[in-house]
């Protein structure tokens, strides 16, 4: 394949002769081909977006020329049509604070620009990217897309599957079932009161998720480098918030600049929502396969859907894999937090230089549990079924509702009548009425588990 030569402050660079991009880019693909992890696209549209509402602003201010601010504009709506998505080519593990990503950016643009007036002559540096730094532009991008990816893809799927869970609850409310804590059998609850926790744990989360994520909104552009804003003026970052806000969003310019580069607080205390989020689901997934556990040697109080045969050797087996894709993709993002949490102590002066990883963690994290849960939820959860007969086995051999006892007869009496139910593997009802002088009636009404719940 043929090359053209272009050039950048170190020197002559050969790039393909079909490509977009310009010899920053070329140089980052040449030394930071590491691992198989590309830039996200979210990331990439989002400093588009930037480049769009700075070139705006720019010219309001009488910085850039109306005919480069159009031009500019009009390349970055053909990037966002998604028609040239295989000009970003650039790896994550690249300069830590994006540099190459965000050079990257304004290359393209830069070239697409040419593409639409040939005789205009637009600078990736001079132009694309004035008024900004990489230091304050990939991290407001990073923000963004952050931000975006959970209000558009988690959020939907979240509440999708807490309606789902609702609904289940609702239609189980009736049915008691022996309850369990510490893997032991407990006093009885009903099957809707067991999966309204689950519905609960979710809810809050998705709470605690909409505070932590709202911190995201605070934009670092207007900083440039250090944070000191210089080379654009004090109000730039406002007014790109402003242009980027006529889309429904609510970015602000954050107030103080150097804290917006040097910490990476906002995007570590979102990411610990998606890890608390990763914690609940988990204990909901564990749950399942654990009340599915048989289908005639384990638990079995629910059946699950028979999505595909569970084994190469054994016929006829069915296992929960929707619980199993669930608990991996938990364990990751918990993982990442852990990594987020290093990334986010290692800030050095004016910036903190792990800002692709942060976010390429970030949204792993996010689109993983989004799209978890959005099969979860229509694969398993919509086709769970209470086996009744099996729950009332269940209920019916536990030792627990003795508890309802004790008030009528005290705790040592109530605790050797589940003694001896179990020495002699009998149920309590049967060891109550051979040691109370109680009637059967009242030993009834007394062990009647619909009085527990």
């Amino acid at each position: 394949m043929p090359n053209r030569i272009e050039y950048d402050s170190l020197g002559p660079v050969e790039i393909p002769e079909g490509a977009l991009w310009g010899p920053q880019t070329e140089r980052s693909r040449q030394n930071f081909s590491i691992g198989q992890e590309k830039m996200p696209l979210d990331v990439v549209y989002a400093l588009v977006r930037l480049k769009k509402a700075a070139a705006h602003v720019n010219m309001e201010l009488g910085k850039l020329e109306a005919e480069r601010a159009q031009v500019i504009e009009e390349a970055t709506d053909l990037i966002l049509s998604g028609a040239y998505d295989e000009a970003f080519p650039l790896h994550v593990w690249q300069t830590g604070s994006g540099t190459q990503s965000n050079m990257n950016t304004n290359e393209v643009i830069t070239h697409l620009a040419s593409k639409i007036k040939p005789d205009l002559s637009v600078h990736p540096n001079d132009h694309v990217n004035m008024g900004q730094s990489s230091n304050d532009i990939f991290m407001s991008a990073c923000h963004m897309a952050a931000l975006e990816a959970v209000e558009k893809k988690l959020f939907p799927a979240l509440d999708q599957l807490i309606g789902d869970l609702e609904d289940l609850s609702k239609a189980n409310r009736n049915i008691i079932k022996v309850g369990r804590t510490h893997l032991q059998d407990a006093t009885p609850l009903t099957l809707g009161q067991e999966i309204s926790a689950w519905a609960s744990m979710l809810k809050t989360n998705r709470s605690m998720l909409e505070e932590a994520v709202s911190y995201l909104e605070n934009l670092a552009v207007g900083g440039t480098a250090v944070g000191t804003g210089l080379n654009t003026t004090e109000d730039f970052g406002d007014r790109v918030c402003q242009v980027l806000n006529r889309d429904g969003y609510s970015y602000k310019s954050a107030s103080n600049k150097f804290q917006a580069l040097s910490s990476k607080d906002a995007l570590h205390f979102a990411h610990s929502g998606l890890e608390v989020l990763a914690s609940n689901y988990h204990k909901i997934a564990n749950d399942v396969r654990l009340l599915s556990m048989g289908p005639r040697a384990g638990i079995g109080e629910i059946t699950i859907p028979a999505n595909e045969p569970g084994s190469s050797i054994m016929p006829g087996k069915v296992n929960p894999t929707q619980t199993e894709q669930a608990t991996m993709i938990c364990a990751l993002v918990i993982g990442h937090q852990s990594s987020i949490s290093f990334a986010s102590a290692m800030g050095q002066f004016q910036l903190n230089v792990y800002s692709p990883m942060v976010i390429y963690l970030f949204l792993q994290s996010t689109y993983l549990l989004a799209q978890s849960m959005e099969t979860f939820d229509t694969r398993l959860v919509r086709g769970i079924k209470a086996n009744i007969k099996k729950i009332e086995e269940n209920l019916e051999n536990s030792l627990m509702p003795v508890t309802a006892l004790s008030p009528k007869i005290g705790y040592e009496k109530a605790a050797k009548i589940a003694q001896a139910a179990y020495k002699e593997n009998k149920t309590v009802r049967t060891i109550a009425l051979r040691e109370l002088d109680l009637s059967p009636e009242e030993i009834d009404q007394l062990l009647d588990p619909s009085h527990m719940v």
